[in-house]
């Protein structure tokens, strides 16, 4: 069973709503990355998404493609965030990581250098944004053999026959991008979002994570009474821009963040409303 299995499991038993953190690796430096992947974990995140620096990135929107210009400036490459997820793994053998990024770095590398690196430094799954289903049969198959998962993106107008043709390829949890746009919108209209998780839920065997959009703890409460886990990615990449230069203050803000969108997703067990 994968560490993202086994992750889902646990907290279904505990009825708890899997919380999701995305963060580009490198940003603002790698040790600061490497800090901020244990904050992440003791505020609450029980999956850490690690983006992989990307001079276009089509599917972010600007909070993101400037953490994507600092780590690239300074030459942040795959080879670095396969170090950084082995000193990760030194003190947490636990937690999923996904690596999530675009194709042309991964063929740079080439496919099966690629996985087995991957693998080989603890990383757990990952999501390519523009690799459709259609053209990912062999790419899959290259991350199967070395015991990756392959998480795919559906849209809002993605219909149910091509979910349906997505599943044949993915594993882990499918991730429902929650508004036509770019990471970090402000557009994100809760109450079709919320109809749509619920319409999707009823085709699909997998756990099912909403993301773009989602910047409060009210918004993530909302969403996860039809969602089995939140990812919250923009609003914790604006704590690091706007503090880049401190290391203790994007810690402390990310925490803070972090703690409070934990405990709103987890209010009900705490009030004792679930059993």
């Amino acid at each position: 069973m994968s560490r993202i299995e086994k992750k889902f499991n646990k907290l279904k038993s505990e009825n708890k709503t899997c919380l999701i953190s995305y963060i580009t690796a490198g940003d603002p430096t790698i040790s600061d990355t490497l800090d901020i992947m244990h904050t992440l974990v003791k505020s609450g995140t029980n999956i850490i998404e690690l983006g992989v620096p990307f001079s276009d990135p089509m599917a972010d929107g600007p909070i993101i493609q400037r953490a994507c210009e600092r780590a690239l400036i300074q030459n942040v490459s795959c080879l670095h965030i396969f170090q950084l997820v082995k000193n990760f793994r030194e003190l947490d053998s636990e937690t999923p990581i996904v690596l999530m990024g675009y194709l042309n770095p991964i063929e740079i590398m080439g496919y099966e250098v690629f996985a087995k690196s991957a693998y080989d430094s603890g990383v757990d799954a990952i999501l390519v944004v523009d690799l459709p289903h259609e053209e990912a049969g062999d790419i899959v198959n290259i991350f199967k053999k070395h015991k990756l998962e392959s998480i795919f993106l559906i849209a809002p107008n993605t219909k149910i026959d091509r979910i349906k043709e997505i599943l044949k390829y993915a594993s882990g949890f499918l991730y429902y991008i929650s508004l036509k746009g770019v990471t970090g919108a402000t557009s994100l209209d809760i109450s079709a979002t919320v109809k749509q998780l619920q319409f999707i839920n009823k085709s699909i065997n997998l756990p099912l994570a909403v993301g773009f959009g989602i910047k409060d703890a009210n918004t993530a409460k909302i969403l996860s009474s039809n969602a089995d886990a939140i990812v919250i990615g923009s609003a914790i990449v604006n704590i690091i821009e706007n503090e880049q230069n401190n290391n203790l203050k994007i810690n402390d803000k990310i925490k803070s963040l972090m703690n409070s969108i934990r405990l709103k997703l987890d209010e009900d067990l705490i009030s004792g409303a679930k059993i």
